[in-house]
């Protein structure tokens, strides 16, 4: 019966192949959303193992962080660009999760991460997400789960006002944006814990940083941070 189920699978594979979502070749047996090739090209950062890392430094002074850490760097061309876009704009919300469980593996071997009790994805409004059919940081957060079996929050922290796209902004209009529109839902949920809050790029912290001042605000709450990529 295994080796049934394996031609079959073999068979339809054949009808029907998946391309790789950064190169467009065809993907082969044990490859996953990107072959082999393109995961490996990626542009890592490798920050996870530091604990004075760029993102750390970003938001020195502005919020008080355990650890911080960004998966790839965000650069004009790269594979990752495409993917990025692809996974907020073209419906393709797999990429998110396999994303993530690469960031996850990064956590889970640097052992710097071991101590966080939920993982909250940086929320999106109703209207917003209604309109691209999922969240693409809850795609990411999942993946993180999967791996390292933390497990997600997705209501504790909401967006209560539908914001502006940020692209074009400045710094302060990104902040102006975003300040004031994120709520905890249950807070007695969170006492005490250590939160990770995820993301799919970090620019200028802006969003970042609305979100986790609403964290801290819950009585003893630990804040780290991870993203896809630092812009």
């Amino acid at each position: 019966m295994k080796k049934l189920l394996e031609y079959l699978s073999d068979f339809w594979f054949l009808l029907f192949p998946k391309n790789c979502e950064a190169c467009g070749r065809a993907l082969s047996r044990g490859e996953e959303v990107l072959c082999f090739d393109c995961l490996y090209e990626l542009p890592r950062t490798h920050f996870c193992n530091e604990d004075d890392n760029p993102i750390m430094q970003l938001f020195e002074g502005r919020i008080r962080l355990e650890r911080a850490t960004a998966l790839f760097y965000f650069q004009k061309g790269s594979k990752f660009r495409k993917l990025l876009h692809s996974l907020k704009y073209n419906h393709e919300p797999e990429i998110g999760v396999l994303l993530g469980k690469e960031l996850g593996a990064e956590m889970l071997s640097s052992g710097n991460f071991s101590d966080i009790d939920y993982i909250i994805p940086v929320p999106l409004h109703p209207n917003r997400q209604k309109k691209r059919g999922y969240n693409q940081s809850e795609r990411i957060a999942a993946g993180i789960s999967e791996i390292t079996k933390i497990p997600v929050l997705v209501d504790v922290l909401i967006r209560n006002t539908d914001t502006k796209t940020q692209t074009k902004m400045n710094k302060e209009e990104r902040w102006q944006n975003v300040s004031g529109k994120f709520i905890v839902t249950d807070s007695d949920v969170l006492k005490g814990k250590h939160v990770l809050l995820v993301d799919d790029v970090v620019t200028t912290g802006a969003t970042t940083e609305a979100c986790g001042t609403t964290l801290l605000s819950v009585e003893g709450v630990k804040l780290s941070i991870a993203v896809l990529a630092k812009a």
